[in-house]
């Protein structure tokens, strides 16, 4: 998809990052040098009270996601303004988050490996976790470390209701998990996980309503009723039942959730600042910024980029150091030396790759914040 397709225009009258920021550009440059990644903090706590107010309009608590900012800095805004806790998806930023004080962590996926490393034991003793399992495998595993640790641990059952990513499919399988839970010493049931596609919330609900069921046959109810995904603040409210959701990109926004009408320009707090360092063709030229900065990653988009300057150019291909642009719709067309502002497609990697964030107010340098819990693979 073609950013230029969705209907949005540049508005430019909230936004500091958007703003004349000449300045800022020569700031960047003088200290940092190009590229560099560059968060707006009034962007980013505007986007954080957003999103704790479509949650608290639904009734539903706020658990947001950490894999888009890495960074106990934004974790703790996070919860100040209201969230009931935090996500990951890595027990290794569960161990960054907690070193910095936070406690009420739920890890959204499949834990095998770091339990059979030992890490969730290690960790499991000094703070209670929640974490995720779709199979017997991964309980059995978890209750080994539950074990190593002296300390039950907290389950919740991921169920699969259109992703056909991880998640049971059926309810059947959700209630049996359940049930191994509920039989198992060291394992206790906390609830259920949920990622829906925008369009597959009815069928959540029925997926949801029946697994109800079958717990209550139990004796067992889901304490915990977990939905995810930033597109999907707009379906909040609509599973009767749910009590927290999960959002991450949400806190920066990316050319993405611009693409899927969820967020505006404006809204937009990270952008890559990166200098044009050739110009051999009329209609070509070269960024200093490639995949190791920008990442490869597309997210279904056309182009690796949105240049806040030239919405007209397209970042083409990439090379480790190199983005390619195509000028040919371009005017005007920016000159060798020129430094212009990338939104990222899919800013939750593009953050991945950089140690530290340069944080802005009003087109100055104020801070630089570290991703501190970057490069966690276990």
């Amino acid at each position: 998809m073609d950013i230029r397709m969705t209907g949005i225009q540049p508005n430019h009258k909230n936004s500091s990052m958007s703003a004349d920021s000449d300045s800022l550009k020569q700031s960047v440059v003088e200290k940092f040098g190009t590229p560099c990644t560059v968060v707006d903090l009034d962007i980013v706590e505007n986007n954080i009270a957003n999103a704790q107010q479509r949650c608290n309009d639904a009734g539903i608590a706020n658990r947001p996601h950490i894999k888009t900012h890495k960074s106990p800095f934004f974790a703790n805004q996070q919860l100040q303004a209201g969230a009931v806790g935090i996500t990951c998806q890595k027990l290794g930023e569960a161990e960054v988050m907690f070193n910095a004080g936070i406690t009420d962590i739920v890890i959204a996926t499949n834990l095998i490996g770091a339990a059979r490393s030992g890490k969730l034991a290690a960790l499991q003793q000094q703070v209670a976790l929640k974490v995720c399992a779709d199979n017997q495998v991964t309980l059995t595993e978890y209750a080994k470390a539950a074990c190593q640790a002296e300390r039950t641990i907290d389950v919740l059952i991921e169920c699969d209701t259109g992703q056909k990513r991880a998640g049971v499919e059926t309810p059947g399988q959700a209630r049996e998990l359940a049930e191994i839970i509920d039989s198992n010493p060291w394992l206790d049931f906390a609830g259920l996980l949920f990622y829906p596609l925008l369009d597959t919330w009815p069928q959540t609900q029925a997926f949801f309503d029946e697994v109800s069921a079958g717990l209550s046959k139990l004796g067992m109810s889901a304490g915990i009723v977990s939905t995810g995904g930033t597109p999907n603040f707009v379906n909040l409210g609509n599973l009767q039942g749910a009590t927290e959701h999960r959002a991450g990109t949400c806190i920066f926004n990316d050319r993405m959730m611009m693409a899927a009408g969820v967020a505006t320009l404006d809204d937009c707090a990270l952008q890559v600042f990166t200098t044009v360092v050739s110009r051999a063709g009329a209609e070509r030229g070269i960024l200093d910024a490639g995949s190791k900065t920008l990442t490869s990653d597309q997210g279904g988009l056309d182009g690796f980029g949105y240049i806040v300057e030239h919405p007209d150019a397209k970042i083409i291909k990439f090379s480790e150091e190199h983005g390619f642009l195509d000028l040919s719709r371009c005017q005007p067309k920016p000159g060798i030396g020129d430094v212009v502002r990338v939104i990222p497609n899919h800013v939750c990697v593009a953050v991945n790759m950089v140690d530290n964030l340069v944080a802005v107010r009003n087109n100055e340098i104020v801070d630089v914040i570290p991703v501190a819990a970057r490069g966690k693979l276990v």
